[in-house]
């Protein structure tokens, strides 16, 4: 009997939801960066700039970046480890891994592209300095897979960091569900053609496990000195959790 899970607010089989969230960047793969700068207004670049330097990433290591779609963090992380060091970039979606190789190209910086599912890495155990996920672990089918196997393949020291969406601030909910459900599925109507795949964003952020949850589950794949730092009031959470 095939195991169901959500996808945003619907009950689906496991296969059903990677074949939907698959449709859902291939759909948006063209305009994800443009959308990201006006959901956001913009501020996904701080958060993903904060991201990095929380890394302690420096000259020479090697980084993994999951889900890395467009490549916003690989390219960040390309200027620490200059080229004494390497970034691999994954996705489990080819059209936005195409997108990110692209970018990565146009920045001079030659780095893998690897088509993987993050829930079955294809590395080495003990192979990295850090692993980044933005915005990733809440499409995934087995978040706990993923987490234990981004822990695997750190060396000892090594740092995952989890960027992605969280609870905001109570007094803020009733105005970020406004523009969540009412203005978000407009915006993508409008800019990318697609409604549907906005509105399951929407849904998908408040199934998520809030910062305390997502903070219990790194420590239960093993992950130690596990903390979060909340940005924009809430609205994404960093947290960064240590392989010893």
């Amino acid at each position: 009997m095939n195991k169901t899970t959500d996808f945003g607010y619907q009950k689906v089989s496991e296969e059903e939801k990677a074949r939907k969230v698959a449709g859902v960047f291939e759909s948006v793969a063209a305009r994800y960066d443009l959308m990201n700068d006006l959901m956001s207004a913009g501020l996904h670049r701080l958060w993903k700039r904060f991201t990095v330097e929380q890394s302690l990433v420096r000259p020479g290591e090697r980084v993994l970046d999951v889900a890395g779609g467009t490549a916003d963090l690989a390219r960040l992380f390309a200027r620490r480890v200059g080229t004494s060091g390497e970034v691999v970039l994954t996705d489990i979606n080819a059209a936005m891994l195409k997108i990110g190789r692209d970018r990565l190209l146009d920045d001079g910086v030659i780095a893998p592209a690897v088509r993987c599912d993050a829930e079955k890495l294809p590395f080495r155990s003990d192979s990295f300095d850090c692993v980044s996920v933005a915005f990733g672990l809440r499409n995934m089918t087995h978040k706990e897979a993923g987490l234990a196997e981004m822990r695997r393949v750190l060396r000892a020291g090594g740092r995952l960091l989890v960027l992605e969406f969280s609870r905001v601030w109570k007094p803020l909910a009733p105005f970020y569900d406004a523009y969540s459900f009412q203005v978000l599925p407009r915006l993508g109507r409008l800019v990318a053609n697609d409604a549907d795949s906005y509105r399951y964003l929407a849904e998908s952020i408040r199934k998520h496990p809030d910062q305390e949850n997502l903070k219990q589950m790194m420590e239960q794949a093993g992950l130690e000195r596990v903390e979060y730092f909340n940005m924009s009031a809430g609205v994404v959470a960093l947290h960064r959790g240590y392989k010893f």
